[in-house]
């Protein structure tokens, strides 16, 4: 692993960055935030107790929870000379002491006696979902691409795909020899067409010719 040089410190984040990390915080928190209200809301209905009250309580906690692990994480991010420049281990060390920050954030909500227990769940959680993806992502997310790339691949190979591969399709795709052929029987069609219009033009003109050498015409 290489080493991080800590002896210098990285300058506080500016205002743009603090806006991107304040908007991704905010992004994420927002979604959790809908999530836990309409679970929430459902185990107000499970419960018969106030669906309002159940649904606005779990959205707040979900809200809290997302927005101080994307923030606490993306602040270590920087901090730590940014994501980009970071190893495995120390990003996981970064979502461990993120999800921490998000454990106490969550456990204020309730009592002060759920913030070590919160603390502790909350870092292994977040240490555990990031070592996860760091090692095992990456990899399925790969093969998923390249399946679907071999799979659009043999579409195509096979002539297949978007409107043409449709059963009642009014088009369909022709392959080189299919065109060629299609293409050949028009200009022998042309062809054909054109010896008709010169053959009615050359009995025209004789027609004329023999019409203007009838004796008694002028």
């Amino acid at each position: 692993m290489a080493e991080r040089n800590t002896s210098q410190a990285r300058p506080m984040p500016t205002w743009p960055e603090l806006s991107s990390i304040g908007a991704k915080s905010l992004q994420s928190g927002a979604m959790a935030g809908v999530f836990g209200a309409v679970s929430g809301a459902a185990i107000g209905i499970m419960r018969s107790s106030p669906v309002t009250m159940f649904a606005a309580v779990s959205g707040i906690q979900w809200f809290s929870l997302a927005f101080s692990y994307i923030g606490s994480r993306e602040l270590l991010y920087h901090a730590w000379n940014g994501e980009e420049n970071l190893s495995k281990t120390e990003k996981v060390l970064a979502s461990g002491v993120a999800g921490g920050v998000a454990g106490m954030s969550g456990a204020l909500l309730r009592s002060r006696r759920n913030i070590l227990p919160g603390i502790l769940v909350f870092s292994v959680l977040g240490a555990g979902s990031s070592f996860v993806g760091q090692h095992m992502g990456p990899s399925a997310a790969s093969k998923a691409t390249a399946e679907v790339r071999r799979q659009q691949l043999q579409k195509d190979k096979d002539g297949g795909g978007g409107i043409f591969s449709w059963k009642y399709s009014p088009m369909t795709r022709l392959s080189d020899k299919d065109y060629e052929k299609r293409l050949e029987e028009q200009l022998l069609r042309i062809d054909a067409d054109i010896a008709i219009i010169d053959e009615t033009i050359a009995s025209l003109k004789t027609g004329e010719s023999s019409t203007s050498n009838r004796p008694g015409r002028k």
